[in-house]
């Protein structure tokens, strides 16, 4: 009788092989592909403006496409071992200092989103995790995301992606320390101390590595559908700027030597709506024209981590006044965060 689920798994399995080495090798050809799909089908010159920026496109866009595809595909095998509940038992009863340290990488590792906001919110609160814990959570869960980190790695190397993992880090650590001292229990919705669990709570215990690779597989289909369309806006506006904005442009509007900057990247990239993989091709393109790379940071870090959506879903259990604080204290983190950084760099 096992012997028909042996076959299954084994063909799940090879699957998942299958899938794995033939996104990599199309990573491996698709510079060459763009280059020919650019010069022999629609026969422009990869030297012109339009040339430039549609080769640009159509390398990008299934390059970050695939590089997606792989990492949600691990992330949602990871996933398989981390559950809401297992989070929130991890955290409960965990002191200042300590609890956000432990909550802020619990967020880097768990791949919870803006729309997981309230349930886990409610659930953490509830579980006896403090404010401030709950808070550095919930900032490095998007903010430090794991599809930007492996992106940022295969773009621009271990630098820049260790840069974000540590700086994100330091943010979601010193804005729940900051919020946790401010005692601003008082100024979450009443209804969320009065809901004793409607946090997530079923935790499903899955041991076959059948049923692990084809959540994977479910978790791709799921979060690319649903993120694609963001990813070729972000890229074609990359590829706008790699094909049209001359070299070092930007330099005067977002270098490091003008001290707006910062804020003003931050200003427009709190009302913005982008996932991880949606901005990292713009993120690339204001480097390759000049802008700094503190400046580029705190705007990723504001239109990630500081998304006007974000706001207005986490005001169903935070106070107008908790929310303004909370986006008081995580702007002023990534303000002093950018300019450190275009003054290092």
């Amino acid at each position: 009788m096992k012997l028909p689920e042996n076959r299954t798994s084994l063909k799940t399995i090879f699957k998942a092989f299958l899938f794995l080495l033939t996104t990599n090798i199309l990573l491996l050809k698709m510079e060459n592909i763009a280059n020919w799909i650019t010069v022999s089908i629609f026969k422009l010159d990869t030297t012109t403006k339009l040339g430039s920026a549609i080769e640009f496109f159509i390398f990008e866009a299934p390059k970050v496409l695939l590089l997606l595809a792989i990492i949600v595909f691990i992330i949602g095998i990871i996933r398989t071992f981390f559950t809401p509940e297992k989070t929130r038992k991890i955290l409960a009863g965990k002191r200042a200092f300590t609890g956000n340290i432990l909550a802020s990488l619990l967020g880097v590792t768990t791949p919870f989103c803006t729309c997981s906001a309230i349930p886990l919110f409610i659930g953490f609160i509830t579980s006896g995790v403090p404010l401030g814990v709950t808070f550095s959570f919930l900032i490095s869960a998007p903010m430090i995301n794991e599809v930007a980190l492996i992106l940022l790695l295969g773009m621009f190397g271990w630098k820049v992606a260790l840069l974000y993992l540590t700086t994100g880090l330091f943010i979601a650590i010193v804005s729940g320390l900051v919020i946790g001292k401010l005692k601003l229990e008082r100024y979450v919705e009443e209804w969320v101390y009065n809901n004793t669990d409607t946090a997530t709570n079923n935790t499903i215990n899955i041991t076959s590595w059948q049923k692990r690779i084809e959540i994977g597989f479910n978790n791709v289909k799921e979060i690319v559908g649903k993120v694609w369309s963001y990813l070729l806006i972000g890229i074609a506006i990359g590829s706008f700027f790699h094909g049209y904005i001359p070299e070092n442009y930007l330099a005067g509007i977002m270098g490091k030597n003008a001290f707006w900057s910062v804020p003003l990247a931050v200003l427009i990239g709190v009302p913005l709506y982008s996932n991880a993989a949606g901005i990292i091709p713009i993120v690339q393109s204001l480097l390759e024209k000049g802008a700094a790379l503190g400046t580029v940071l705190a705007f990723m870090m504001s239109v990630i981590g500081l998304s006007l959506p974000e706001m207005i879903i986490l005001r169903k259990v935070l106070k107008p006044k908790l929310i303004a604080t909370f986006v008081f204290v995580v702007a002023t983190g990534i303000l002093v965060i950018g300019y450190i950084f275009n003054l290092i760099f």
